[in-house]
């Protein structure tokens, strides 16, 4: 057995935390999730370092901040020199490897893994740069006259198959042939050569698309809530509720108008199936816990469950993410088994994804550099670490400014810069329901927040190194387009000798 846990990563993509078992739903069927609390710590305040998919992905691989990583959006490329999770523990001695979805952009597909084996699921190139002048909506650059994003939150239902439960089926393969592969018993009954045992400690990262959009889900597990009570969008859009610039800008991206989000067939579909796929993603976490019981490593393995950020799912009438309300940005984030002693309970601690690298590196005593999160492992032992402020960010790619969301203690405090801010107490107000940012009781904790953000980050000089990213991309863009020059990663070629074949 290994000195140094292993560590099971398993992320979903666009997971409402709120929308499980695990974290309380009635509804929801999620008894893997539910089995993997029970057994460790599970984060009540986790926050995504970025609410969009390849950003958030990069940071909570590197441990820093989007805007330290200049990851701006879906289309900016990661740089090879920066060190990430799998850089570390290798450094360690671990054997480090990724199945399923990353979203990394760029020639480098690896960072830092030694084996990758699958290939991904969205464009590696540049071929999603955004435009930092023109405000309009989004839509599939195969398909640039198609429909926007939000019809795939009116068009929800089984399916008998998709290409994304197809890519899904493959990551969870890849993952599991990983494990069995790191068996304690090398051999059965049948005595024919092995390879060696591996006794090296190991890192798999298992990540998966669903439950993100469109959601199309197997009927098996529509069937499942055929006699549930799905709940209703909670909050409305309507012009009492507090909006933002930003808000205005992503529901424009999203193409929300025109689209019922809350009383129609079709919204009840949508939450219907969205239910569906998470429990879906559970079958899969559950699948991944039972075979460590079968391999002899449900003990001497730390697993973490999380998502890169939620989705608004019809509430305040928008959909996907790319938003600070709880939905988006908050992510569920439960840490069990290896060195987690403080079994079945929960933490309301403020945290962020950017704390699983210094957490990691702290468990196999490797120094992390110039981290932006910090080492929650008193978390996972029974003690506590100090509260201090989490910051999530989110400056391109359907918003025309630096944006920024500061949570200290209870207070949730959003800027835009140039275009005003709100605040939130989220212990009296955990729907985000009435802005406090006007309200004199608080105008201290509005400038101590601002100063804070404004102290820990440049606004403009965010905003110049976003423009200068954009133009040097559209060049590269372009050119691959008539080069037809590709970063696409193919998996491995060393599986065509694996077994006994030799070409």
């Amino acid at each position: 057995m290994p000195e140094t846990p292993n560590i099971l990563l398993i992320v979903a993509d666009q997971l409402i935390a709120e929308l499980t078992g695990a974290y309380g739903h009635p509804v929801v069927q999620t008894p893997n999730l539910n089995r993997l609390a029970r057994r460790g710590v599970r984060f009540d305040a986790a926050y995504c370092p970025v609410p969009v998919c390849s950003p958030s992905r990069s940071s909570m691989l590197s441990g820093r901040f989007a805007s330290t990583n200049s990851a701006w959006d879906n289309a900016a490329p990661i740089a090879s020199d920066l060190p990430m999770l799998p850089h570390y523990l290798a450094t360690a001695g671990y054997d480090t490897a990724l199945s399923g979805k990353m979203h990394f952009v760029g020639a480098d597909q690896e960072h830092g893994f030694a084996k990758r084996l699958t290939t991904d699921m969205f464009p590696s190139t540049l071929a999603w740069t955004p435009d930092r002048d023109r405000v309009g909506r989004f839509t599939h650059p195969a398909n640039p006259c198609g429909p926007p994003i939000a019809i795939d939150y009116v068009s929800s239902g089984p399916v008998q198959w998709t290409e994304q439960l197809q890519f899904d089926e493959e990551t969870h393969y890849r993952a599991l042939e990983f494990l069995h592969s790191k068996r304690t018993e090398r051999r059965g009954s049948l005595q024919v050569p092995t390879p060696p045992a591996d006794e090296r400690p190991w890192l798999l990262v298992a990540s998966y698309h669903h439950p993100h959009e469109p959601f199309l889900t197997p009927r098996k597990y529509w069937d499942r809530y055929a006699d549930a009570e799905i709940d209703p969008v909670r909050v409305r859009g309507g012009a009492d509720l507090p909006r933002s610039a930003m808000d205005d800008w992503v529901d424009t991206l999203h193409g929300v108008d025109g689209v019922d989000l809350a009383d129609s067939e079709e919204a009840y579909r949508t939450r219907r199936a969205y239910y569906a796929l998470v429990t879906y993603i559970d079958d899969k976490v559950g699948e991944l816990l039972d075979t460590l019981e079968e391999t002899g490593h449900a003990d001497d393995t730390l697993i973490v469950f999380t998502s890169d950020h939620g989705d608004m799912l019809g509430e305040r009438g928008m959909v996907q993410k790319r938003t600070f309300y709880e939905w988006s940005a908050r992510v569920p984030l439960i840490m069990a088994g290896g060195p987690v002693t403080a079994r079945g309970t929960v933490s309301t601690v403020p945290v962020s994804l950017l704390d699983l690298v210094p957490t990691a590196c702290e468990l196999v005593g490797v120094e992390p550099i110039r981290p932006d999160g910090r080492s929650i492992l008193p978390e996972l032992t029974g003690g506590s670490v100090d509260e201090r402020p989490v910051f999530v960010e989110y400056h391109s790619e359907g918003v025309y400014a630096p944006c920024w969301m500061r949570r200290s203690g209870n207070l949730k405090y959003t800027y835009v810069h140039g275009h005003g801010h709100q605040l939130f107490d989220l212990s009296t107000d955990p729907r985000e329901l009435v802005d406090l940012s006007a309200d004199p009781g608080h105008a201290d904790d509005v400038e101590a927040a601002r100063a804070d953000i404004l102290r820990r980050f440049d606004p403009d000089d965010i905003e110049a190194r976003i423009r200068r990213s954009l133009q040097d991309r559209e060049i590269v863009r372009s050119s691959m387009a008539t080069t037809g020059a590709v970063w696409a990663y193919d998996p491995d070629p060393s599986l065509f000798t694996r077994y006994w074949r030799e070409t």
